[in-house]
């Protein structure tokens, strides 16, 4: 019987379905190994070889790979989530309530809420880790502005998410980070700078055209405001953070991997 299945086993590793779909057999030395690695796209992500340093969890504390956990934690509650919530201003705050109380015991809309706190917070960690062991320095500095800039997308999915629940907290949350975007130089009407772009004396940066009015769709919150930050939270931003992180990723291997102690 044993004999039979190995010779099965053996008749489907050397079929052609097989070998097209995995090219490498199982790896035994450091060149099945690298060519594995290589054809295969989600480990070539990865160099064949890592430091000690980089497997070391008093190093690293993992915090990068907690972050995209905690992401793709993100899309696949926020998917979920999607199937019951309205971006409708006379919907959004009765589908949340029943989100809360009915929706898989309000567990789902937790994990979502709660997982989104953790990944600013690992998200924030990570960055003052990699500040405080140096690995921004050269090659890595590139790869250094990326996270700062994956910082900045996971604080605005975080803020553009706040504004969904569409109760009073929200409102006035969302009212007062739009108010201080007014307040942004060149960008916002309330702005440094503001004042000096102008054509035959009309501003271009007025209420009605500045950074606010783009987040808004208006110049108070309302209902264009809900799809706005609905449509920035849920693609939008998640997308371009997942472009950003792959490059950061492969920026990662093609500097040789997590960096290691000074």
């Amino acid at each position: 019987m044993m004999g039979m299945l190995r010779r099965l086993g053996e008749s489907i590793r050397a079929s052609q379905l097989w070998r097209s779909v995995f090219r490498q057999g199982i790896p035994r030395d450091r060149r099945s190994r690298v060519l594995a690695v290589m054809g295969n796209v989600f480990l070539h992500l990865h160099p064949p070889e890592l430091r000690r340093s980089g497997v070391r969890l008093s190093f690293t504390w993992c915090l990068g790979g907690l972050t995209f956990f905690l992401f793709l934690v993100e899309a696949v509650t926020g998917i979920l989530l999607m199937f019951y919530y309205r971006p409708v201003a006379e919907y959004a705050y009765h589908d949340m309530v029943g989100l809360r109380g009915h929706v898989s015991f309000g567990l789902l809309r937790e994990i979502h809420r709660w997982g989104a706190h953790l990944m600013v917070i690992t998200c924030w960690l990570h960055l003052l880790r990699v500040f405080l062991t140096g690995s921004y320095r050269p090659p890595r500095e590139f790869n250094w502005v990326v996270g700062v800039c994956l910082l900045v997308l996971t604080m605005l999915m975080s803020f553009t998410g706040y504004l969904l629940p569409w109760d009073q907290l929200a409102l006035w949350a969302v009212t007062v980070g739009t108010n201080m975007a007014a307040a942004a130089p060149w960008l916002g009407s309330e702005g440094p700078g503001s004042s000096l772009l102008a054509v035959e004396g009309i501003p271009l940066v007025h209420p009605g055209s500045d950074v606010r009015f783009a987040l808004l769709g208006g110049v108070a919150v309302g209902p264009a405001a809900l799809m706005r930050f609905y449509v920035l939270h849920c693609v939008a931003l998640p997308v371009l953070a997942g472009v950003l992180m792959a490059v950061h990723f492969w920026r990662i291997r093609r500097d040789g991997g997590i960096s290691g102690p000074l």
